[in-house]
């Protein structure tokens, strides 16, 4: 199967193109880690993935460049956007429109122009943000969307264009990830930022009192499932949800975190982010009974992984320095 992933560069985008060329997969690769929060990252991220054989990555900027080439597969998985909350305010509102909404418009144009019987599956990357804040029960697909940040806006329109798409005959599948965390997180995330205070014995940098709750998604969890809806053939248009089942409160997993690395927690608080919803809570039953997924890594599995990952990471930078 000839697959395309978008955002390859990426957090979530490297791991699905990993995983697909591991199953034997033709990978094409698609990003442009320059534009990305943190190109150094990015770049590393970017020369790891189109190392591996079954990958050609190519360098595209999905918002202006032409997209036809990326449409002739069997399967689009659109990871690329611009993603986080406390970035999309102000300045970011534009990239956010741009690099979510605009991409997304042409991607799905340039899909749905291939001749009909030749379209591609679209598995489009979404957000538990579109929801906003969970009530006293898990959030499920039908709910309405609550927005609660130029971020979370930008989703809605991606999901909306999608649904547009599927009406018109595109296949369209839209993912609504959950606080994903795992090994090359973005170092702008909340686990990435905790794990290398702790291992550099500075506080741990906590927006808020650490009462919101998150239902974390190991990225093992998230690919998974991402595999799954790119081979099932599920109505054109819907959504599921792809999340850990159970929320945990923030400061519930700076405890965890910290007794996997066995420090005692010190917090630095900052003032909570504008439009942070208060708890994330996904309803994973679409989700088993349409792609026989449910999110299988605990919490302090999960983070054992990711720190593993970011001591790794720092011997490999002792090595470079000499």
């Amino acid at each position: 199967m000839r697959v395309v992933v978008t955002g390859a560069a990426g957090f979530i985008g490297s791991h699905v193109a990993d995983a697909l060329a591991a199953a034997g997969h033709e990978v094409l690769a698609v990003d442009a880690p320059g534009r990305s929060l943190a190109p150094g990252v990015a770049r590393r991220t970017w020369a790891r993935v189109g190392s591996r054989p079954g990958v050609t990555a190519v360098e595209t900027d999905l918002a202006v460049d032409a997209l036809d080439a990326l449409a002739a597969a069997d399967v689009v998985v659109h990871l690329a956007g611009r993603p986080g909350v406390r970035s999309s305010w102000g300045p970011g509102r534009a990239a956010a429109e741009r690099d979510n909404v605009r991409a997304t418009a042409r991607l799905l144009a340039a899909c749905a122009g291939r001749p009909a019987g030749r379209r591609p599956r679209v598995v489009v990357a979404s957000s538990s943000s579109v929801y906003g804040s969970a009530g006293h029960r898990p959030n499920r697909e039908d709910d309405p969307p609550n927005p609660e940040s130029p971020y979370a806006a930008s989703k809605v329109e991606v999901e909306r264009l999608a649904a547009l798409a599927a009406r018109d005959g595109l296949r369209t599948v839209l993912l609504r990830y959950f606080s994903v965390y795992g090994p090359r997180q973005r170092p702008d995330m909340a686990f990435h930022r905790f794990v290398e205070a702790a291992l550099d014995g500075r506080p741990l940098p906590l927006f808020g009192d650490g009462r919101r709750s998150r239902s974390f998604t190991h990225v093992r969890d998230v690919v998974g499932a991402t595999l799954a809806a790119a081979a099932a053939d599920l109505p054109p248009g819907i959504a599921v949800n792809v999340g850990h089942h159970e929320p945990v409160a923030v400061r519930s997993a700076i405890g965890v975190l910290t007794g996997v690395l066995g420090v005692r927690p010190q917090i630095q608080r900052a003032a909570p982010v504008a439009g942070d919803a208060t708890r994330t809570w996904a309803d994973t039953e679409r989700a088993a009974r349409l792609l026989g997924w449910t999110a299988r890594t605990g919490l302090a599995e999960g983070l054992a992984d990711q720190i593993a990952w970011h001591r790794a990471l720092r011997v490999q930078e002792e090595v470079r320095a000499g």
